[in-house]
């Protein structure tokens, strides 16, 4: 198993990673990417992905966080390139629920991301949120470049899904999935392929059931998994191993 988004610079994750290593490796966990959000965020990843083998990261600046920390794609390849272990561009996209960035800037920054990830060719990892439009628009702008497309905690529509299997785009499951109300979510992975799932906690956020009330970690995928095998009718095993190879195969590891 791999967690493909988690986020091992917040607590209580930082302060408490070497057991959070120990967990995660005790159920298995081959791999932890951990995500970056602004520029401290960053700052800590590059020490976590030395800190064990298992622990790779990303770079980039969350929609929330344009307003504040803004990186152009030179600054976003320069670093990338000079720092080992930093296998992706995010995240960034869009988020219109709240009002902690103006979509102007959160719009130019995902640009600048989108045409780094490009260049480096490294896939980018996209947060969307009540911005479907918007967000498809942008990425089909760039579909003849060959972009790799990650949907992380992917909530969206099943239409929004459609487009995005369009331009190539893999999309993966979080502990959303195991939420009661999630049905029409469920129902949108259903239709989706199984060569284009990947599986994440969103860690120290989104708590799967039956873990929910308590701060999310690595370790606590095997609920997300369980779910996603249910949902696609497949064994545990195989739904370990397509999610496996399938993030292996994306970020060419």
């Amino acid at each position: 198993m791999i967690d493909s988004h988690c986020h091992l610079d917040h607590e209580p994750l930082f302060e408490n990673l070497d057991d959070v290593i120990k967990r995660s490796k005790d159920i298995g966990l081959q791999k932890l990417l951990t995500i970056s959000t602004t520029l401290n965020s960053f700052d800590k990843i590059k020490e976590l992905v030395n800190k064990d083998p298992m622990i790779f990261g990303t770079f980039g600046i969350h929609p929330h966080e344009t307003e504040a920390d803004y990186v152009n794609k030179a600054t976003l390849v320069k670093t990338v390139s000079t720092v080992k272990k930093i296998i992706g561009i995010g995240e960034t996209g869009l988020d219109f629920f709240y009002n902690h960035s103006n979509k102007r800037r959160q719009i130019e920054s995902f640009k600048e991301h989108i045409e780094a990830s490009i260049e480096l060719n490294i896939p980018i990892i996209i947060h969307s949120r009540n911005a479907e439009e918007e967000t498809f628009n942008i990425l089909n702008s760039y579909n003849n470049k060959e972009l790799k497309i990650l949907m992380h905690c992917f909530t969206g529509s099943f239409n929004f899904s459609e487009k995005l299997l369009s331009i190539g785009a893999f999309f993966s499951a979080s502990g959303i999935i195991t939420f009661k109300n999630s049905i029409d979510l469920q129902n949108t992975f259903k239709t989706i392929p199984l060569n284009k799932l990947l599986i994440e906690t969103d860690s120290p956020f989104l708590a799967p059931i039956p873990m929910r009330g308590k701060k999310n970690e690595p370790s606590f995928i095997k609920y997300t998994l369980e779910k996603l095998s249910t949902i696609k009718e497949k064994s545990l095993d195989e739904m370990r191993v397509i999610t496996t190879n399938n993030f292996n195969k994306l970020f060419n590891l």
